[in-house]
């Protein structure tokens, strides 16, 4: 990333201790650009996920602040907040789908939540499904849809109000090698539509293959930051 590029998400000096002293995140600072793709890596308690809270403005740091478009969204009131996640669309490893809604119905949920009229809720779900390679399952419920198509769903569902920046915390954790690089090639075909990506993962091929920047996280630092990495541990 050149040093004059525009920045999306800047995290200056940020720390956050937990109750008991232990440091969850040390004096990060890092800048991520509109229409990257990232990849955080790291073993379990690295700090990853902390710092996907961080962003979405779940935990307040110790110190340091995370700007958003260089907003401090630490300093945003609650009544705000909502308006700034929605900027954000998350993807979990539990796909987190609404069991008694079909998959039409789990995406155009997000939509009627964000006060989208119905014309438009009838013309960009089913785009959306295709998009994400359901189009003949727009009807079926979360429990009659394989693991990786109940993901799709989920990333359906986070893109269907066009935010600015996917976050997906260990989005294939609990699929297997096909399903899981069906997926992430969805993530990187809405990264080249323009979206921003970052992603935490486990998953060395997933890092590896895809030959884009890799955050490596260590005991809540930032050990290593390459522009076209590997995962290494």
């Amino acid at each position: 990333m050149g040093y004059n590029a525009p920045v999306m998400i800047y995290f200056d000096k940020v720390s956050k201790l937990y109750r008991d002293g232990t440091p969850a995140l040390e004096d990060i600072t890092l800048s991520i650009s509109p229409k990257e793709f990232v990849s955080v890596v790291g073993h379990s308690g690295a700090g990853k996920t902390t710092l996907l809270k961080m962003l979405l403005a779940q935990e307040q740091p110790s110190a340091g602040s995370v700007f958003f478009e260089s907003v401090d969204v630490h300093s945003l009131p609650k009544s705000s907040l909502h308006h700034y996640r929605r900027k954000i669309g998350m993807i979990f490893q539990d796909y987190r789908l609404i069991p008694n809604k079909t998959a039409f119905e789990n995406i155009a949920f997000a939509m009627e939540a964000a006060g989208r009229p119905d014309d438009e809720i009838a013309s960009d779900v089913p785009y959306i499904l295709d998009l994400v390679g359901l189009g003949g399952k727009s009807h079926h419920f979360p429990h009659q849809l394989s693991g990786g198509e109940q993901q799709r769903v989920a990333i359906g569902r986070a893109i269907i109000n066009q935010p600015d920046v996917i976050v997906a915390d260990e989005p294939t954790g609990n699929l297997d090698p096909v399903n899981t690089f069906e997926i992430i090639e969805i993530l990187k075909k809405i990264n080249e539509l323009g979206t921003t990506v970052l992603i935490t993962t486990h998953n060395k091929g997933v890092v590896d293959a895809m030959g884009r920047r890799v955050i490596t996280m260590e005991n809540g630092r930032i050990a290593r930051d390459d522009a076209q990495g590997h995962y290494i541990l």
